[in-house]
């Protein structure tokens, strides 16, 4: 496996997807702002979203390509296992949605107990939340179509996929107009089908490695039921971040507008966390795995160092960008129409204390992975759970003194604590050993990745009065400063051997 390519291919479809999604978040934040019909859309969205991360951004991988990579030596065997899962799959998911739909009230209530206050903004949001919610069944069916694929070291087609999402959300929002308030309506609608298109659209690649066949009589055998032990650990490790952001969504409720700021902030971000956590983690599992199970300790320690080492070359330029110009950023990508000079400001804050936690972002999904790939998912799970219970302590602590700001800043700090206790396990555990290779690039990342900082930073200055709210070309003087950034830290990085380009042909 060649790590970097095989990442740049994952990444390649990922970034589309993600610049596909600030089309359509700036559309979004043009014809909805940060109002209550934003808010009440967002809780709707952010439910079935944080479950399609929860499963498909490495979640669902780390439970079931292990065990499905381990039996492909046997194909009827590994068809009978992936067939079991498929099954229990399908049955578990409607259920789910079907229990949910009718509690719907209820659940809405306890995701967004602030709209309890305003009926209209609850009813919608209870409404808008009944029509995408069955989102989440196919797109968990399309993740399991994913991990089968990823097990396969086939990446284009799973990352590619949920560019159908903002292909029929931009759609609809090109509508916005016309639609008025039944916008949001319209959109709702939107996020179902583009699961069920997902679904299909990834059925019709994974048919050749593995055939569906539907049964309500399922063998649960002794690997099933490892599977399921892992899964529910899983879902809570590799995506702590969502789910401390999801807990962020709940409190932000209390608070009007709240839920629309941390969204805008929320989704700057995640382009480089898609490429510098996610694809790495989704990328080195297979392989990882595969070196596990036959113990070659040279190879694995190889591939850990060369994943933390390129995800930090990611995230820290990334990180240091944001923290100098978030409100510039959010200004010049949401920061039209209804969207005002406050929500700009409030948003662009959020988005400053979610850039010191990037890091310990990406580094949650590297370093999960790593016990992932031993089959052990119960220690990021229970370093997770110690996380998020960091995060509510705060936020519930503070949320009255500082706002939904604490949302945020509880939101790193937590990650921060999450990296920290995951590292000094890998290493108590003997899982994890630096070598001297990456130890001297990393110092080099941080000369790099200072020097792009002091030269972004004086860019932002020189353009500073093309950044004002009311100027309809800030959007353009944004770009050109990212790209102009971005060419002088990989100029440095070449120079200084931060980066080789020898690294693209490293096989592992």
């Amino acid at each position: 496996m060649n790590l970097i390519k095989s990442t740049g291919t994952f990444s390649f479809f990922t970034i589309i997807s993600r610049l596909l999604g600030y089309v359509r978040d700036i559309l979004i934040a043009v014809f909805l702002g940060a109002g209550p019909l934003a808010d009440a859309f967002f809780v709707a969205f952010r439910i079935p979203n944080t479950f399609r991360r929860l499963f498909s951004e490495g979640t669902f991988n780390a439970a079931f390509v292990p065990s499905y990579s381990s039996l492909l030596n046997n194909k009827k065997e590994s068809q009978k296992f992936a067939n079991n899962i498929f099954n229990l799959l399908i049955v578990g998911l409607f259920f789910l949605v079907l229990i949910i739909e009718i509690l719907m009230p209820l659940f809405v209530f306890l995701i967004a107990p602030g709209f309890d206050s305003d009926y209209q903004k609850m009813e919608l949001a209870i409404t808008l939340t009944r029509i995408t919610f069955p989102f989440l069944m196919f797109i968990s069916l399309a993740s399991f179509f994913s991990a089968i694929l990823n097990s396969h070291n086939k990446f284009a087609i799973a990352s590619a996929a949920p560019i159908i999402l903002n292909i029929l959300l931009i759609g609809v929002l090109l509508f916005g107009k016309i639609l008025n308030d039944q916008l949001v309506h319209y959109l709702s609608y939107a996020v179902t089908i583009a699961g069920l298109l997902q679904f299909i659209f990834l059925y019709l690649f994974v048919k050749k490695y593995f055939s569906p066949k539907f049964k309500l009589h399922i063998k649960i055998n002794s690997k099933v039921k490892i599977f399921f032990k892992k899964l529910l650990p899983s879902i809570f490790s590799s995506g702590v971040t969502q789910i401390n952001i999801l807990v962020g969504t709940i409190i932000a409720s209390f608070q009007a507008s709240a839920v629309s700021y941390l969204y805008y902030a929320d989704r700057i971000y995640q382009i480089n966390l898609a490429i510098a956590g996610i694809a790495i983690g989704t990328v080195i599992l297979p392989q990882l795995s595969k070196h596990v199970q036959s113990n070659k300790k040279k190879k694995i320690n190889l591939i850990q160092n060369k994943a933390l080492e390129l995800s930090l070359f990611l995230s820290i330029p990334a990180a240091i960008a944001l923290l100098i110009a978030s409100e510039e950023i959010i200004s010049s990508l949401f920061g039209y129409g209804s969207f005002d000079e406050e929500s700009v400001k409030n948003s662009g804050k959020a988005l400053f204390y979610f850039a010191i936690g990037l890091p310990a972002f990406s580094l949650i999904k590297v370093f999960s992975t790593f016990f992932f790939a031993r089959h052990n998912t119960k220690m990021p799970f229970y370093i997770s759970l110690t996380s998020v219970l960091l995060n509510v302590f705060i936020s519930v602590t503070f949320f009255k003194e500082v706002g939904f700001l604490i949302i945020p800043i509880a939101t790193t700090i937590a990650s921060w604590v999450n990296v920290i206790l995951l590292f000094i396990f890998l290493k108590i555990k003997s899982l994890f050993n630096f070598n001297f290779f990456f130890i001297v690039r990393f110092i080099k990342i941080l000369i790099a990745s200072m020097l792009m900082g002091i030269f972004f930073n004086y860019i932002i200055y020189f353009f500073n009065e093309k950044f004002f709210y009311e100027s309809n070309v800030k959007a353009i003087y944004l770009v050109s400063a990212v790209i102009l950034g971005l060419v002088f830290y990989l100029f440095i990085a070449i120079l200084i051997k931060a980066f080789k380009r020898s690294d693209i042909n490293l096989n592992y």
